[in-house]
């Protein structure tokens, strides 16, 4: 049995940035740094930052007042920032803010750093103009997931969620506002390109992204899981299990028949998944560690697998500065 490992894979510019904030904010001010849910979705990763000091909580109301609190990558709804605002929180933002919201909080006094992934704030700056321009906003996602609650909280007009088809059918739009629509990052590429068919035929005069929202990491996953899928008999994907672009690349190679599994390491690969397969894809999400693929193989190789190929991939050399304050 031999293992492909598919290239790229694990981590993204935007998650390793978000880390990056956290760590750099528990070593500038020390513990405990509070964080408004997981700063990316990873068990591994938040139970590192545990470890260091940082605390997790879904509201702001568990932060006691003074307190320093860091917003997840995903981004997090107006209300929610004008609440630790109002509370003199000292907000470190890891979703995308709109450049006006920072210059405001700059303005009072704040300080306000950004460790939301670009790609995110980009999608939100987007709600925020064709809100301003008198468009109702269609957004494709997942609904509850943080990222498409942050999305549908940055606008003050009408926005509707879909997450398949059948959304689109059952959509009730009424008055004579233009149409627009934008996706979550972290789709399956497919899923979102079937979505968005189905709203221009409903709506022909719909608007979209001047480019699309998929992100580059998204893209370059599902295409490279794409390109192995052929050549193996099995999948395993390390990643967790809130993870959308993670459980995507499973779908994905799900969708090309190959038996694919999710898993969050070595621990979970069952041995039976294994039996008479002689070739292993190995991949892992954007939120993944690479520290998490290495043990995968190691306990591969202990269940018989021989060699490892690294294939050909997209190089990606994508980076994202960390907020001033916290780069000096």
């Amino acid at each position: 049995m031999d293992i492909l490992l598919a290239n790229p894979r694990g981590f993204c510019a935007g998650v390793e940035r978000a880390i990056a904030i956290v760590e750099r904010a528990l070593e500038k001010f020390g513990s405990p740094i509070y964080v408004r849910h997981e700063v990316v979705h990873n068990r591994y990763v938040v139970d590192g930052l545990k470890s260091k000091g940082a605390v997790f909580v879904e509201d702001l109301a568990e932060v006691p007042d003074g307190a320093t609190v860091i917003f997840s990558a995903h981004g997090v709804p107006q209300v929610v920032r004008r609440e630790a605002e109002a509370r003199g929180l000292r907000v470190f933002d890891a979703t995308c803010p709109l450049v006006t919201k920072v210059q405001e909080a700059e303005a009072r006094g704040l300080r306000v750093f950004d460790a939301t992934c670009p790609l995110v704030t980009k999608v939100h700056l987007e709600v925020g103009r064709l809100h301003k321009q008198g468009y109702e906003i269609i957004m494709i996602g997942h609904r509850g997931h943080p990222e498409v609650e942050g999305t549908m909280g940055q606008g003050t007009g009408r926005m509707h969620l879909v997450e398949n088809v059948e959304d689109v059918a059952r959509l009730q739009i009424g008055g004579a506002a233009p149409l627009a629509y934008v996706t979550q990052t972290t789709l399956s590429v497919d899923d979102a390109r079937t979505i968005v068919n189905a709203l221009t035929a409903r709506f022909p005069a719909i608007v979209g992204p001047r480019k699309d929202d998929i992100c580059y990491a998204t893209q370059n996953r599902q295409d490279a899981v794409k390109s192995m899928a052929g050549n193996v008999d099995l999948v395993l994907v390390v990643g967790s299990k809130n993870s959308s672009n993670s459980n995507r690349l499973r779908e994905v190679a799900a969708l090309d028949g190959i038996p694919a599994y999710l898993i969050d390491g070595a621990e979970q690969i069952d041995p039976q998944w294994l039996v008479g397969r002689q070739r292993v894809g190995l991949t892992a999400g954007a939120s993944a560690p690479e520290v998490l693929v290495e043990g995968v193989i190691e306990r591969l190789r202990e269940l018989g697998a021989a060699g490892v190929e690294i294939l050909a991939g997209v190089a990606e050399d994508v980076n994202f500065a960390l907020p001033r304050a916290l780069a000096e």
